[in-house]
């Protein structure tokens, strides 16, 4: 079997999809994206599919290797953001072609399901506490939320309260067995982190998500000192070398690789597997589209260590273009008391709508981050 050619699609809300299609008919489909920058990750997936067709698809591990390591300069979010929408594809082919879901040639699985979070908050948190009660009553039983607005070095007392009662809200409203997760989302910096960390210690936080940038990773030693949250990161990390210092330091508890982000399904199998030798959970973050919730769940499904999934259902970001609208089956992703079983079709185990995804690539997207300024004008973390 042979690679023959691929195509590229730019679909709403902010999705890249790609499809590889191989000589016997059979064709496997990735998400290689980094949400903003979709056409620059899609100019690096036609430089790197140069050298796949004509290739054997099934021959991942080579492949991944030469994607990754035939380039001087490797790894960031566009190169492995293109090699994990890539990969993805690959690993769709291949169980296909055995007639059988990924994770069965992963090893095999060690759950039928797994629990999934509803997002309550958007970038501007309000409301939070009715947002949380809706969720439980679908059947959720943990919820994730931003933690605050954008916060400068060091700021003022009012910004921590108001984080505070937004925490307090929706613990009011779930009770005290529902788990939340508080998203930071890098907007705090070590100064603050420290305050607002110990702060919400009382309420019992599932974890606290991305306390501080990625790039300032050595600080999570001194939030680790000052509470007992579980810390949870990596979300901007994007390969097994930028996880290996994270793990070694011992300060985070929930790593978050993305699928669509640290190399695909061949390299997050690996990070969660290191992972699990340090007694550290998995999370992995998917605020993405179908393929790459599909991925995420058949990793999910043969990693010990996993506890729990993200996934995008109904986030603010997918107004006019949900996973369900791309996807033959709307059944593959229902939630049941908070869990979700793990496709076991072929492949990722979910069929895409392909007449569908073609028409709304007609439409395509331009998303971008938006650009947050602080009152004195600097900018600040989105």
């Amino acid at each position: 079997m042979k690679v023959t050619g691929y195509e590229l699609f730019q679909v709403p809300p902010r999705w890249l999809f790609l499809k590889i299609e191989t000589d016997e008919g059979i064709t496997g489909w990735g998400e290689p994206v980094v949400e903003g920058r979709a056409e620059t990750v899609g100019a690096a997936v036609k430089e790197l599919m140069e050298y796949l067709v004509g290739k054997d698809p099934l021959r991942i591990e080579d492949h991944w290797s030469t994607m990754y390591r035939s380039g001087f300069y490797r790894g960031g979010p566009i190169l492995m953001s293109a090699i994990s929408g890539i990969d993805q594809a690959l690993w769709d082919i291949k169980g296909k072609y055995f007639n059988a879901p990924i994770y069965q040639l992963l090893g095999g699985a060690c759950r039928d399901s797994i629990k999934v979070y509803s997002w309550i908050g958007g970038d501007r948190p309000s409301e939070v506490g009715e947002a949380a009660k809706e969720a439980v009553k679908t059947g959720f039983s943990a919820v994730k939320m931003n933690g605050t607005e954008e916060l400068q070095i060091i700021d003022s007392y009012e910004k921590i309260d108001q984080a505070v009662e937004r925490m307090a809200a929706v613990r009011e409203a779930v009770g005290p067995s529902v788990g939340i997760g508080i998203d930071f989302h890098g907007r705090v910096h070590k100064p603050m982190a420290k305050i607002l960390a110990k702060e919400l210690e009382t309420y019992r936080p599932m974890f606290i998500e991305e306390p501080v940038l990625s790039e300032n990773n050595e600080a999570l030693r001194e939030v680790a000192r000052a509470v007992t949250i579980p810390i949870a990161t990596g979300e901007r990390l994007f390969s097994r070398w930028d996880f290996k210092h994270l793990l070694s330091e011992g300060y985070v508890d929930i790593i978050q690789p993305d699928l669509s982000h640290a190399g695909g399904i061949t390299e997050c199998k690996k990070i969660i597997s290191m992972a699990e030798a340090y007694d550290v959970a998995a999370a992995p973050h998917c605020p993405l589209g179908p393929i790459a919730l599909a991925a995420c769940l058949q990793v999910d499904a043969t990693c010990y260590n996993a506890f729990i999934q993200e996934q995008s259902l109904g986030i603010h970001y997918n107004q006019g273009s949900d996973l369900l609208d791309y996807v033959v089956d709307k059944k593959v992703f229902d939630y049941e008391d908070g869990y979700v079983k793990i496709p076991n079709g072929p492949g990722l185990g979910i069929e895409i709508n392909e007449i569908h995804v073609r028409k709304m690539a007609e439409e395509g997207h331009n998303w971008r981050n938006p650009v947050w300024r602080h009152k004195d004008g600097s900018v600040a973390e989105w």
